[in-house]
């Protein structure tokens, strides 16, 4: 193995263990303070899971961690401006921070993550600068590229918030997809898109010592978003470095495909309850008990169950996306959607047959 090699494994344990350490140190001190000055969550809101108040500052650490990790072990590379990753994550966590603490309405939360995402596409340039051959596509415009790379990141760093429903899920599933980003960056050699995904996965296990069913506090706002801010960010920087080019093959063919499946948990849920919301009529941001994750609770399943249950096929996903990468961006799309598609569909298959005390032929369409 090339020294080089070693040096960069040295480098990425002392990230891991480092920012693993600071999420632990801090979550003591988080909670004592919470504790102190009664900072729980609502137990009376309808969507909670808790009959008891637990504190929603987890994200605070998480925040502390990667930040102070970031700027002690970042590699300066242009690819990837660190100050304007650290600007918007820090605008997020603020406005995280007042949303857990006092409550943010809708519109505000919106406006801000609109000026985050145009910060990191506009100045930092992370963004989309094709389509892939997606619907046959190509070449895009510098406008058309950054609506889409602004929507893109708004809709992930949602995703991650609706998803932090249940005890561990938006923890674990942050672990997954950036450390699916960690290993595919190291593949490919951009070591310092690797420390970045690797600084974020730390944080979160260090969290979810105390997340974990029993939960002793939750990342509230401040964590779920700067989680999906962060994996919106490597999932474009993953797509972009992959692009074909005149001069060069990618190291990863398929990689918009590959980045749907890694963060298809998110996107499905999300965009399954908007179309449900607005066929019936509501906003589509009215808070409800209908996510993926509360449908498997209603079959049973413990927290800790239904977290594996949605990770498990989040990396069979990910895994069936590596090993067919040959059928090609679009296919494997598809592909990746009719299995979410037919998995949403067992579990209500699943709930008709539980709450009708038996299975029958019609509880397949209704």
């Amino acid at each position: 193995m090339p020294a080089y090699l070693n040096t960069y494994y040295i480098y990425y344990i002392f990230i891991v263990l480092f920012s693993v350490l600071i999420t632990l140190l801090s979550i003591p001190s988080i909670l004592h303070v919470a504790r102190t000055r009664h900072l729980y969550d609502d137990v009376g809101h309808f969507r909670k899971q808790h009959d008891h108040g637990i504190p929603r500052l987890g994200g605070v650490a998480i925040f502390a961690s990667f930040t102070i990790t970031l700027l002690l072990f970042s590699m300066v590379d242009k690819s990837l401006p660190i100050s304007y990753l650290l600007t918007s994550s820090i605008v997020l966590f603020a406005m995280g921070l007042k949303d857990d603490l006092s409550g943010v309405n809708s519109s505000t939360k919106f406006l801000i993550q609109f000026f985050v995402a145009a910060i990191l596409v506009l100045l930092g340039d992370i963004r989309f600068t094709s389509m892939y051959g997606i619907f046959g596509v190509y070449e895009i415009s510098y406008v058309v590229s950054a609506i889409i790379s602004i929507l893109f990141i708004m809709l992930i760093v949602n995703a991650f918030n609706l998803i932090d429903g249940i005890d561990g899920l938006a923890g674990t599933t942050c672990v997954v997809v950036n450390g699916t980003f960690t290993l595919l960056f190291m593949y490919m050699k951009h070591y310092e898109l690797a420390a970045i995904s690797l600084a974020i996965v730390g944080a979160v296990i260090g969290f979810l010592r105390y997340n974990l069913t029993p939960a002793k506090i939750f990342m509230g706002d401040t964590g779920s978003l700067l989680i999906g801010l962060i994996s919106a960010i490597m999932a474009v920087k993953f797509i972009e470095v992959n692009k074909f080019t005149g001069h060069s093959s990618p190291a990863i063919f398929s990689a918009p495909a590959l980045a749907f499946a890694i963060l298809i948990g998110p996107i499905f849920d999300t965009l399954r309850v908007f179309i449900l919301r607005i066929s019936k009529g509501i906003s589509p941001f009215t808070a409800d008990r209908n996510h993926i994750h509360h449908r498997v609770l209603r079959l049973g399943f413990t927290h800790m169950q239904t977290t594996l249950i949605l990770v498990g096929l989040n990396i069979i996903t990910i895994v069936m996306v590596l090993l067919f990468s040959q059928i090609g961006n679009f296919g494997l799309m598809a592909l990746i959607f009719l299995n979410s598609l037919v998995f949403n569909w067992g579990i209500t298959i699943c709930l008709r047959t539980k709450e009708r005390e038996g299975f029958a032929f019609r509880n397949l369409f209704a």
